[in-house]
């Protein structure tokens, strides 16, 4: 038998708080690709300056290939402070020389090439940020950048490219601090010179940077904010059904008795459905549980009585010379035995009436046509000794009912029996079908002593019997209005017995819901 704890750590083991907290953070970390995405709007700025840079280049080349001498130097100083590019001019014809014109030697530098060693350590952790993203989102690596030892026209690829292809060349580099690069190179027109262009996009690196460090926040409050939600909702629903749990579990090990299982009553969605269906189950079943020893302490108790009075004209055969007495104890066993049998079937009969209406398969039913062939049917046996039995029958498919049909007929014979062994010589028997509202009524009358008030509750006990004085002992169980009222209640019925309404006797009235057809 497992006990609390195991039970406990069997629900640890596969608990919803897990779940839940899986369900979520997994949905957040489709937020979190909103990292990988940064990668592709960075591809796009870079494509976008790379464009930029081209258009740039190609008229900064135009505008200098039309002015000469020293102001062509003067002029490209001044497209390089406005668009932070450094120009060179290189001299085709000699491309091992060093460049003819550099804007940096006029103008201030228009950007600078940091050296990553020198920096703070949160650059050094954004570059290993950038370094991680870009190996999980695969992201293209451009070529390094570093400013050439010697500087001249053949150590820069876009320059020669521009040569050999006659067009504007541009390229994007990474910088030792992972900045972009945007490198350009054009022949000026009607002239022996290329015009190469660089220029730091740095810019680029911080804009990815602060959007990425706003995304972060964002799913770092999100991420805050969903596990604290997912652990409450955890928290309302898996110690409620951990209390459940543990309540069944113990209604298992069999303390139905002794087990409260919670009903939450302020829970209003389905875990308190739940409950309070678990809460019904249980009393249900310690209901059932004490209805059956109680069953079982009667049938008992009532079986002792034959049996001892069988056991005693045993034993007395043997001792008894005189053959008229054998006779007579031949007889109690004989009646012995007999009564036995009618306890034994009815017994069998009431244990078994709560199990086959769980099981039986319910149908319209007629009841006027069902009492009908019962009464014919039992007239014709002879059963109703000197008693007259009246009938009367309602219109046909005004008495229907939704039900078993033997069950039904069963009911109606216990009373039918009943009233008859109750009535005197000659007396009168009357049974009645009608509709009266949603309900079909059954009523069975008889002209005996009729039911005192304080017994009209007990008769419908097991193993309760009040017969006759002129009936002998032992012929009834008891069971039959017991067996009765446990069939009409398993239709949603109500059985009941009240005074005529003239004259003496006893009327059973049955009360079932209409069959809606």
């Amino acid at each position: 038998m497992k006990n609390r704890d195991d039970v406990l750590q069997g629900s640890a083991r596969t608990s919803l708080t897990t779940r839940i907290l899986a369900v979520n953070i997994f949905a957040l970390a489709l937020l979190a690709g909103g990292f990988f995405y940064l990668d592709s709007f960075r591809a796009q700025l870079v494509d976008a300056r790379i464009a930029e840079a081209e258009t740039q280049i190609g008229l900064i080349a135009a505008g200098a290939s039309a002015v000469p001498g020293d102001r062509q130097g003067r002029l490209l100083a001044e497209f390089g402070e406005q668009t932070d590019m450094r120009l060179r001019l290189y001299d085709v014809t000699q491309p091992k020389a060093s460049p003819v014109f550099d804007s940096w030697s006029i103008s201030a530098p228009t950007y600078e090439l940091r050296d990553p060693t020198q920096e703070d350590w949160e650059k050094r952790v954004a570059r290993f940020l950038d370094r991680l993203i870009d190996r999980i989102v695969g992201a293209d690596r451009p070529g390094f950048f570093e400013e050439p030892a010697h500087d001249t026209l053949s150590s820069w690829p876009e320059a020669v490219a521009t040569l050999r292809t006659h067009s504007t060349v541009t390229d994007v580099r990474r910088a030792a601090d992972r900045t972009p690069v945007v490198v350009g190179a054009v022949q000026l027109p009607r002239s022996n010179h290329v015009l190469l262009s660089t220029e730091n996009q740095r810019d680029i690196v911080r804009i990815v940077r602060a959007e990425r460090l706003r995304l972060g926040i964002v799913l770092l409050i999100v991420v805050g904010m969903s596990v604290f939600l997912s652990l409450f909702l955890a928290r309302t629903i898996v110690r409620p059904l951990r209390r459940l749990a543990l309540a069944a579990h113990r209604v298992r090990l069999g303390r139905a008795r002794e087990v409260q299982v919670p009903r939450l009553p302020s829970r209003r969605d389905e875990i308190g459905t739940l409950a309070r269906a678990l809460s019904d189950m249980s009393m249900a079943i310690r209901q059932r549980i004490d209805a059956t020893e109680a069953f079982a302490a009667d049938v008992t108790h009532e079986l002792k009585n034959p049996l001892a009075s069988l056991r005693s004209a045993v034993d007395s055969l043997a001792l008894v010379k005189d053959p008229a007495l054998k006779e007579q104890l031949v007889d109690v066993i004989r009646d012995d035995v007999g009564r036995l049998d009618r306890l034994i079937t009815d017994i069998s009969e009431a244990s078994r009436v709560d199990a086959e209406l769980a099981r039986a398969r319910f149908e319209t039913i007629d009841l006027g046509v069902m009492i009908e062939g019962l009464l014919q049917a039992r007239e014709q046996r002879g059963l109703n000794a000197d008693v007259r039995v009246a009938f009367a029958r309602p219109h046909r498919g005004s008495a229907v009912v939704f039900g078993d049909g033997s069950r039904l007929t069963r009911v109606v014979e216990n009373l039918v029996d009943n009233a008859i062994s109750f009535s005197p010589t000659g007396g009168l028997v009357q049974v009645a079908a009608t509709r009266d509202g949603d309900d079909v009524v059954v009523r069975v009358e008889d002209e005996g002593p009729g039911v005192p008030p304080e017994a009209r509750e007990a008769i419908f006990n097991r193993f309760h019997s009040v017969r006759p004085e002129s009936e002998a002992f032992g012929r009834h169980s008891g069971l039959g209005l017991a067996i009765a009222k446990a069939i009409v209640e398993g239709h949603n019925g109500s059985i009941e017995v009240i005074d005529r309404d003239t004259g003496p006797g006893a009327k059973f009235v049955i009360r079932l819901p209409v069959a809606s057809i």
